[in-house]
């Protein structure tokens, strides 16, 4: 079973929500090959809940990040990840200094699919209001589904993992 790794810092906002989207857009479609979804941070505190403006605006989505735990991210997370999505081109630098053997299957979210040629950047809500966090989540979003056409290989694109 491919297994789909969201990075991003602390792991409390931006890869919990995109994980929990995804999670969510695999279970909704009919026929969905088995995926397994984590995720982990750069500079995680191992155990440290989602954000409260992130479990919040997920809460309204319907999404449960309550149980949440934060994990760093640890070589043997990327060595068993067919596919890891950053949210950042310095978060994808910083994880490739990590792990240099991790290059060929690292990709920015939005690169990835296909929905951030001008800003591939998802920025950090940490610390925003609500509507910040919304925005993000929104963005991340956009990708999600994109990105699971493009596992299911309706995408365009090489070494889609679902297949």
């Amino acid at each position: 079973m491919p297994l789909i790794l969201f990075v991003c810092t602390g792991n409390t906002c931006r890869s919990p929500m995109a994980g929990a989207l995804l999670c969510r857009e695999r279970d909704r479609r009919e026929g969905s090959f088995d995926l397994k979804i984590a995720s982990a941070g750069l500079d995680a505190v191992a155990g440290a809940k989602a954000s409260a403006p992130a479990r919040e605006i997920m809460r309204r989505e319907g999404i449960d990040l309550e149980g949440h735990s934060a994990t760093p991210l640890s070589a043997a997370l990327v060595e068993e990840a067919d596919l890891i999505l950053v949210m950042t081109a310095a978060q994808r630098e910083q994880l490739l200094l990590r792990f240099p053997g991790a290059k060929g299957k690292t990709h920015l979210l939005k690169e990835y699919a296909g929905t951030g040629p001008d800003h591939p950047d998802i920025v950090d809500p940490f610390s925003g209001d609500l509507e910040k966090y919304r925005q993000t989540m929104e963005e991340i979003r956009a990708g999600i589904t994109k990105i699971m056409t493009r596992l299911e290989g309706g995408g365009a694109g090489e070494g889609s993992p679902g297949q």
